[in-house]
Order: C-alpha cells, then sequence, then structure tokens
C-alpha cells in the first residue's frame, strides 16, 4: 500500500500558528509591506516549525514577476563590493527576494545583457552601479525595467541611492589640513578623461573645494590615478608619485584598497605612516581598523545603503509612473592610526 505524502503546510497554517493573518505571513515572505521584527520573528519561527515553502512559481504566474532582482557592481573584487553585497543579499532575503550577482568593470555590453534579461522577465528588476553615466544603459531609464542606481553617477533618470562623495572627499582633506599636511597627493583621480569615473571626478572635486579653501594651489603632480581601484593599482600609483621626484606629507587614496596597496609601496620605500605621511582611504572596509597603521577612513552604513535600495526598487516594481526619487546617506570620517599625529613629509 503506498503511503499519503504528508500534507504541505499552506499560509493559513502558518498564520493559525503564529497569531497572525495569512497577509501578514504572505508580507513577511514577498516583503511588500513593513512587518515588525517581533512579528516576522513568529511568523518566520512557525514557518520553520512547518516546514513550510513558499511557492514562488506560483506567485510569479499572479503577479507576473520571477521573484528574482539582479545586482550589478563594477568590481565584484574588491572588499567593498563584497561588503555591499553580503548588505543587499541580506536585505533581498528578508524581503523574499533571490539575487543574481554580476561584474560590470567597464563594459557597457554587460548593462545591455542585463537589461535583455530583465526585459524577458528573468529578473523583475535591476539594482546597478554604473561607472560613467555616458557609458551607461541608466542614460535610457525612462525605457527600462524597475531600476535603482547606486553610487556616485549623477543623474535625475532613475531611482538613485548615494552618499555625498565630493563633500565627503572635503571632509576627509580638510582632517589632513588640521594634521599639518600641506602637499597632499592623491591616488585615485588625476586628469586622464580616459581613466575618469564618476567616483573619480567628485571625490577630486571635493579634494579641490578643501584646498581651495585653504588657500593651497592644485599640483596635478600630486595626482595619479590607476585602474581598476584596486591593492596593485594603489601600490602601482605610489610608485608612480615615487618616480615623479615630488614631495607629499600626505596621500588620499579614493578608496580603502588603493590604500591598502599605497600603504605596501609606501612601506616598501622606507617611509612610514603617519611619521613621515598620513594617510587615508574611502569606505570603511572591515580590514581597514585591522591594518598596520589601522587607515583613517570615509564611513557609512552599507546595511542601510542596501535597505534603501531594496525598499526603492520593490516600490517602483509596484509603480513605474512615479517620479524619480533619490536618498542621500549620511558619511563620517572614521579617525585611526594612520593620520595620527603631524607628519614630517616625504623628499625625494
Amino acid at each position: 500500500m503506498t503511503a499519503t505524502p504528508p500534507r504541505r503546510a499552506t499560509m493559513k497554517d502558518v498564520a493559525a500558528l503564529a497569531g497572525v493573518s495569512p497577509k501578514t505571513v504572505s508580507n513577511v515572505v514577498t516583503g511588500t509591506f513593513w512587518v515588525s521584527d517581533e512579528t516576522r520573528a513568529r511568523v518566520e519561527q512557525a514557518m520553520q516549525k512547518l516546514d513550510f515553502v513558499p511557492n514562488l512559481s506560483a506567485r510569479g504566474m499572479r503577479t507576473g514577476r520571477s521573484g528574482t532582482i539582479a545586482v550589478a557592481l563594477p568590481d565584484l573584487a574588491t572588499a567593498y563590493s563584497a561588503e555591499l553585497v553580503h548588505s543587499i543579499v541580506a536585505a533581498a532575503h528578508q524581503r523574499g527576494l533571490a539575487v543574481q550577482i554580476e561584474e560590470t568593470a567597464l563594459a557597457p555590453e554587460r548593462e545591455s545583457e542585463l537589461l535583455s534579461r530583465a526585459r524577458t522577465r528573468l529578473v523583475d528588476g535591476l539594482i546597478l552601479n554604473p561607472v560613467r553615466l555616458e557609458d551607461s544603459i541608466v542614460r535610457f531609464a525612462d525605457q527600462l525595467p524597475p531600476l535603482v542606481v547606486i553610487g556616485e553617477v549623477e543623474q535625475h533618470r532613475a531611482d538613485h541611492v548615494r552618499i555625498d562623495s565630493r563633500r565627503a572627499a572635503a571632509d576627509v582633506t580638510r582632517h589632513l589640513l588640521s594634521r599639518g599636511a600641506r602637499r597632499i597627493a592623491m591616488v585615485g583621480g588625476d586628469d586622464d578623461q580616459d581613466l575618469a569615473t564618476a567616483t573619480s571626478r567628485l571625490r577630486l572635486e571635493g579634494v579641490h573645494d578643501a584646498l581651495r579653501e585653504a588657500g593651497i594651489a592644485r599640483d596635478p603632480a600630486l595626482e595619479v590615478n590607476r585602474l581598476p581601484w584596486s591593492v596593485v593599482s594603489g601600490a602601482d600609483a605610489v610608485r608612480e608619485l615615487l618616480d615623479r621626484r615630488v614631495d607629499f606629507d600626505a596621500v588620499i587614496a579614493f578608496t580603502d584598497s588603493l590604500a591598502f596597496g599605497s600603504l605596501h609601496a609606501l612601506s616598501a620605500a622606507g617611509i612610514r605612516v603617519p611619521e613621515d605621511v598620513l594617510l587615508t582611504g574611502f569606505d570603511d572596509v572591515e580590514l581597514s581598523a585591522f591594518s598596520a597603521p589601522s587607515l583613517t577612513t570615509i564611513a557609512f552604513d552599507r546595511d542601510a545603503l542596501a535597505d534603501a535600495a531594496l525598499s526603492l526598487l520593490i516600490s517602483r516594481m509596484d509603480d513605474r509612473a512615479m517620479p524619480p526619487r533619490s536618498i542621500v546617506l549620511p558619511h563620517s570620517l572614521q579617525e585611526r592610526v594612520s593620520t595620527s599625529g603631524a607628519p614630517a613629509g616625504h623628499r625625494p
């Protein structure tokens, strides 16, 4: 005699066990509406106890959605990207969404591939971190599936979550000036427009803003950029500064990865941080607190960025007609050992 398979638990079963309505269970599963942490925990415990598996394929047939979004970042090899992806996946999971992760690098055609996937309903929406507006599909946002832009590309075509990179770069420059630095080198921005990205442009402008306030003239010899923004590129950039035989008493690296490479190259050249040269980064990745010396850097809440991006994307999926919205997240200067004291300065 064939055994009768056990009945699959339903949302009504979960609701009865958790003491909530089936609609509340649905909200927990889909992330469509806000649910308190206490209620969410009760529902999740009930789902686990009943071994409840949401029927996402059935939901997709009703809603026309796949339950999957795509997230595209320029360089997945960096510590910043790894930490940001972790936050986005966690935020998406809370809303019952699966995530496809893509790397776009400096290749616009990769963004176009994502667009094709979204149009064929393989993904419901996109979270995109473009490098430059002039190369990005963001220029055609009014023709795109639901889209949220993160990062520094300034645009008014799509929903956007960012920090004020120009102001943050000015803040870190003022910090170095307050420590006595006057010859500040920049790793991540220069006049080479072939290498310029939205981020490099804004952060370079921010440094220039603070220097101008202090009455210090810009010196292009102190500016160098290398792509991709990796540890290796940071080391190569500092070696180029040393080869130029320019004196400097501080280095602003436009990412923490660039700062770690800069630190290595400075140390290899016998230049001490912070005794000879002050050093700062940008992003406050986990390793920045554990480098030797620990790294002064610009910090912001990546979980808040992920939550804001997911909230905007879900509401955009529900209502395509609303005007684009922009969220600017706060940043702060995380002071550590790499800028303690006054620098002696490097002389060629």
